[in-house]
């Protein structure tokens, strides 16, 4: 499988992007999450490959330009299915499955056919979670920025506090994560990119 490049992939942004604004803002967030993952892997010790995480932090939430509308509002209530939209999106540009993936297995710590059900959540039936180690790592670096406005860089704590609320599942999930990658230091990218730490 030929992994796609950073300049192809942000041509797909480009491309995608219903405007200036969403471009910076869905870009600067998947860039943020892949320097997030490289500071993980910088001990090489989780037997990855770095070409298709990278890749995937790119790529994992080229969906979100699909729930903008023509006034450049987003659709908030719908934001969980960014994740099935970016499937969708990268299907339709022809990327393979193993791609593709990492758009929609990323959302919270996985999202189950029972969490779809239990929470009426707006998404078709199945299983949402991330299965290989490529794309468990692009999750998990996936948490520690928001694209609120404004972005910001989430510590460890705030999100293990945030993650309680989807269930003792999801924390623990979070947990176990936390105890295998650790706790990426946020504080210079925060500084670089001149976003709080909260």
């Amino acid at each position: 499988m030929r992994v796609p490049s950073d300049a192809e992939i942000r041509a797909l942004h480009e491309r995608h992007a219903p405007g200036r604004e969403a471009f910076e803002l869905v870009w600067t967030h998947c860039a943020i999450v892949c320097e997030i993952a490289e500071r993980i892997m910088a001990g090489g010790r989780f037997g990855v490959d770095a070409d298709l995480v990278r890749a995937g932090c790119l790529l994992h939430d080229i969906g979100v330009y699909r729930l903008y509308d023509a006034a450049g509002g987003i659709d908030v209530k719908g934001y969980v299915r960014h994740g099935v939209l970016g499937h969708e999106l990268l299907r339709d540009e022809g990327h393979p499955e193993a791609i593709r993936r990492f758009c929609s297995r990323h959302t919270g710590m996985g999202l189950t056919r029972d969490d779809i059900r239990r929470q009426g959540l707006p998404l078709p039936a199945g299983d949402y979670v991330a299965e290989t180690g490529e794309e468990r790592l692009v999750m998990y670096a996936d948490k520690f920025h928001s694209k609120t406005n404004p972005p910001v860089f989430v510590s460890a704590g705030t999100y293990a506090v945030h993650v309680r609320r989807f269930g003792a599942g999801k924390a623990e999930a979070f947990q176990e994560m936390r105890a295998l990658y650790s706790e990426p230091d946020l504080k210079p990218l925060a500084a670089a990119y001149g976003h709080a730490l909260v």
